[in-house]
């Protein structure tokens, strides 16, 4: 255990300040172009997964009675990033468009957007996740103007009302099936977290006497803030701009669910009967914890704590041991890039889901309705 003092030395938050070193790669790219446009994508998927493989795992935990006012560096770079995204999007938008057209073709441009939405999702969309989670406005705002750069709004209601509540039950859409490739998972996904979303908000409201047209509907503030990015980008950069804007919110949204399929792949709630499935438990979620992608996803990896406690900050989130819940043989970068290979991704992790099922659910002896997700939804879903 992390004594309180020890975890809020500013030496122990600046490794979580590595995701500011995407923003001089990304204008690299833009200024230089050539082969300096792929180095975003190489950075944060390979260059994090070396660093995984030499500094090795981080087992330590911190107080998790650490006060809100100790942990002022951890929650300054999640204050920091959004303007810092916004300022980057926006203005390699411009600069694309305008003074740097010259030099990049439509190639580099293409390539180097990919680049941005591999950080607007592995870093953004993250760091988002953390603010929607907090009890200030502000930082909720933050979290959801961050979602409005990749359009993605509706993932905080999906997320906060949905997924924690049915995570490994037929409910939940971002629960990866048994067997279910990640080219199948993701268009499930984007169609059922959309669907989901809507359909949470406009039960939330009806329970208030209230229909889904009435102002207090999120969804109304999120189409708000995307037509807003949409606006500004077309502004920026007229057509291309929009298109440029569109390809990176995209490539975001892959990223993200990319790791949305590798946090639950396989691990189901045991169904109690009548509907009724037993609490979300640290063996839901799948962890790693490998230091350096730790870092960059500020302990995103440490997931089974996050489930067990939503608002807790980053830098306070346990490490489970693997007796305690199940580990990825290596962090969320390589993972997700074995995940776009699904042969790769079955031998690796079908024996794991296996021998997960052994474990916890000896019992269990027919497996077909959780690999479906043919159970009966939970009760009041």
């Amino acid at each position: 255990m992390i004594p309180a003092r020890q975890a809020i030395n500013l030496h122990n938050a600046i490794p979580f300040w590595m995701s500011l070193l995407l923003v001089p790669v990304a204008i690299l790219g833009a200024t230089v172009g050539g082969w300096t446009v792929i180095l975003l994508p190489i950075v944060t998927w390979y260059f994090f997964s070396i660093l995984d493989a030499i500094l090795g795992l981080n087992l330590d935990n911190a107080d998790p009675e650490t006060g809100e006012d100790d942990l002022t560096w951890y929650k300054a770079i999640t204050l920091v990033w959004p303007p810092v995204q916004f300022a980057l999007l926006f203005g390699l938008i411009w600069y694309v468009t305008g003074p740097g057209d010259a030099h990049l073709s439509a190639l580099e441009t293409i390539v180097l957007f990919f680049g941005v939405g591999v950080i607007t999702g592995t870093v953004g969309i993250n760091y988002s996740h953390e603010l929607m989670h907090q009890k200030d406005r502000g930082e909720r705002f933050l979290g959801d103007v961050l979602l409005s750069m990749v359009l993605y709004s509706h993932f905080r209601s999906e997320h906060l009302q949905v997924h924690h509540r049915h995570v490994g039950t037929p409910r939940d859409p971002v629960t990866a099936r048994y067997n279910e490739g990640f080219h199948r998972f993701f268009p499930r996904v984007l169609i059922g977290s959309l669907k989901s979303a809507f359909k949470a908000e406009k039960a939330m409201l009806a329970r208030k006497g209230l229909p889904w047209t009435d102002l207090s509907n999120p969804f109304f503030r999120y189409w708000a803030l995307q037509g807003f990015m949409l606006l500004l980008a077309i502004l920026i950069g007229g057509w291309a701009g929009l298109f440029l804007f569109l390809w990176q919110a995209f490539v975001a949204v892959w990223q993200l669910e990319l790791v949305n399929y590798v946090e639950h792949y396989g691990l189901t709630r045991k169904h109690l009967g009548e509907g009724k499935y037993e609490h979300v438990k640290p063996q839901h979620s799948w962890n790693a914890a490998h230091k350096a992608s730790n870092w960059l996803l500020i302990n995103l990896q440490r997931h089974s704590d996050h489930h067990y406690k939503p608002d807790r900050r980053f830098p306070l989130l346990q490490n489970y041991g693997v007796d305690e819940a199940p580990q990825l043989p290596y962090g969320y970068p390589i993972m997700t890039m074995a995940a776009m290979v699904p042969p790769v991704w079955r031998r690796v992790m079908n024996p794991r889901v296996r021998q997960w099922r052994q474990m916890y659910y000896p019992e269990i002896t027919d497996w077909l309705p959780y690999n479906k997700a043919k159970n009966p939804l939970p009760r009041g879903a």
